[in-house]
Order: C-alpha cells, then sequence, then structure tokens
C-alpha cells in the first residue's frame, strides 16, 4: 500500500464512479481499478460493492476511507509546514486534542497563544488520549490534552481540572423529568452508548470501569468512533450516553443530568514530553492560570487541580 492508492482509493470513495475518479486522476479507468484492486489484496477485505450503481463503499471501505482522509490531510500539514519553516524558519507547535477539550477552554487557550507569538505557526492535531503519548514520543505533537492517564516515563502529565460527568438523555426517556442527580444505577438495564470505539484505552473505558465498580451493568452497551456520533444517537432514542459537563454545548434537544456520584468525573490531562525547554509549554501553563483565574462558564462543572491555581469547589451551576 503507497500514498498513490490511497489518493486513487480517496478518488474512487468520493465520486462512488471509477470512469469520474479516472477522468479527475487525468489517469485510464483500467490501471486505476487494477491498483484498487491490489489495494484490497493487500489489505485483504473487499472496500468497495462493484455491482452496485452508484459504486458503495462496505463497511470496511467506510471506514478505510476516513482513515485515508486522516493520513492525507495530515501528510499535506506536514508539507506545509515544512515548506513554511524552511522558507521563514518560523516556529511550529503542534498540539494534540480530544475533541471534548473544544467545548472547554482548548480554543481560548490557542487563541491566546496566537496573541502571544503571532508568528507561531500552531496547529491542531486531533488524537485520543492513547493516541497523544506516541505522538509526543514520535515528536508528531509538542502538547496534549487528553483525558485519559498514560503512564510513561518520558511524558509529563498535569491534570488541569476534574470535570464532571452527566448523563445525556433522550427526551421520551423516563429519565428525562427532573432536574436533580441521577444515582449511577439508574443505568442498570439502559441501554447505554459509549465511545470512542477505539484505540483503547479510552473515556469509554473510564465509563465502563466506573460502572463495574458500583455493580451497574446495562442491558446493551453500543461502541462508537467519535462524542458528536454517539449524541446523535442518543437524540435518536438509541439510548443514554455518560459525557463531560462541557459536551452540553453540542446539542439542545437532549436533557443532560448530574451523576449522583462522586467519582463520576473525567480529568482533562495536559501532557508534553519530561525535560521539554519549550517556552511555549511555561506559556501555555500561564495561559491557563489565568483563565481559570476568573472562572469562566465552562469550569463551573470542575474541580481546579492546576498548580498555582485556586481550587473552586466541584459544583454545578
Amino acid at each position: 500500500m503507497d500514498l498513490r492508492q490511497l489518493r486513487y482509493f480517496v478518488a474512487v470513495a468520493r465520486e462512488r464512479n471509477f470512469t469520474r475518479a479516472a477522468e479527475l486522476l487525468h489517469i485510464a479507468q483500467p490501471p486505476l481499478s487494477r491498483q484498487i484492486q491490489q489495494l484490497e489484496e493487500d489489505i485483504g477485505v473487499q472496500l468497495l460493492v462493484r455491482t452496485s450503481r452508484p459504486l458503495k463503499l462496505t463497511d470496511a471501505g467506510r471506514y478505510f476511507y476516513e482513515q485515508a482522509l486522516q493520513i492525507l490531510g495530515r501528510i499535506e500539514q506536514t508539507k506545509l509546514a515544512t515548506r513554511r519553516l524552511g522558507k521563514s524558519e518560523r516556529s511550529v507547535l503542534s498540539i494534540g486534542f480530544v475533541s471534548s477539550t473544544l467545548y472547554g477552554g482548548l480554543p481560548l487557550v490557542v487563541r491566546r497563544l496566537r496573541q502571544h507569538y503571532p508568528e507561531l505557526d500552531v496547529q491542531l492535531v486531533e488524537l485520543l488520549s492513547a493516541q497523544q503519548t506516541e505522538a509526543l514520543k514520535n515528536r508528531r505533537i509538542d502538547v496534549g490534552f487528553g483525558r485519559i492517564r498514560v503512564p510513561d516515563p518520558a511524558v509529563e502529565r498535569v491534570i488541569m481540572r476534574e470535570e464532571r460527568l452527566m448523563l445525556a438523555i433522550p427526551c421520551s426517556h423516563p429519565l428525562f423529568e427532573g432536574e436533580g442527580p441521577v444515582p449511577l444505577d439508574a443505568l442498570a438495564q439502559q441501554n447505554l452508548i459509549v465511545y470512542p470505539k477505539e484505540p483503547r484505552p479510552s473515556f469509554a473505558d473510564s465509563v465502563l470501569s466506573l460502572l463495574a465498580d458500583r455493580g451497574v451493568r446495562p442491558a446493551e452497551v453500543q461502541e462508537v468512533r467519535e462524542l458528536q456520533t454517539a449524541l446523535g444517537l442518543v437524540a435518536a432514542e438509541v439510548g443514554l450516553c455518560v459525557v463531560p459537563a462541557s459536551a452540553q454545548a453540542l446539542r439542545h434537544d437532549i436533557h443532560y443530568r448530574d451523576i449522583d456520584d462522586e467519582d463520576a468525573i473525567s480529568p482533562l490531562i495536559m501532557i508534553y514530553r519530561v525535560n521539554d525547554p519549550s517556552e511555549y509549554i511555561e506559556t501555555i501553563k500561564e495561559i491557563i492560570r489565568e483563565m481559570y483565574e476568573v472562572h469562566p462558564e465552562w469550569l463551573h462543572d470542575s474541580r481546579v487541580t492546576f498548580p498555582g491555581t485556586k481550587s473552586p469547589k466541584l459544583t454545578s451551576e
């Protein structure tokens, strides 16, 4: 498998037609078909249903298409950043993040960092918590913001805050009525949606471990890849989902209630390489301290643990 085959497959998947894809790629159709067939043989699964018109992707094909887009996008970002760095010696800082941090303070951190360093090229890379540690060690990113503790002697971890977990509830569910906290045992024999599906360990494992510790067994557990997908399934009345409090900003057609358990919290963890001399790391820490001192709205459902910051009680307002 090579990058050319990835580009060919993405073109076919987008167009759902070999002829149109070949025209866009400026190649003949037979060699394009052969390349896709070789790709399938290399992977060992069928990616396309060729008997349908237009072409359809198999389940494996849809997953491969999503991954191919990310790979090609990352390669293009790397090329552009390298070109800019080579021409202007402009510094590049790559920040890894899990999607739920976008609904808390991460966007403000990035904006203020760019104000501090107008010439700094700040790149955001969406990575799950388990992926961020390896990305740091491989120098793909310089700092990460995740939710899972992944012990590694090469990585420094700082818990920024512990965020309250909430239950996302569809409008037709009996738990929809009411505003008070929901006991964990209310999830017993309920259909539960967890994310992300992979890689593991992940936020899904934290939720499932909390339920297991309390002896709570859902009727069914459905795993999905993304937070947005999980909340979409809640809105479709497929089941319930446990989410960080900041995720309430995502959808307003479902109901959110606190979970009545002192351990129903999710840490937000900043990670970076041990002994990293970069001044940007210390600047990010100072920006976070300044943000937390004014206690913005998205911080109300959190207990602050970041060093050098006053720690308000964990409250729901």
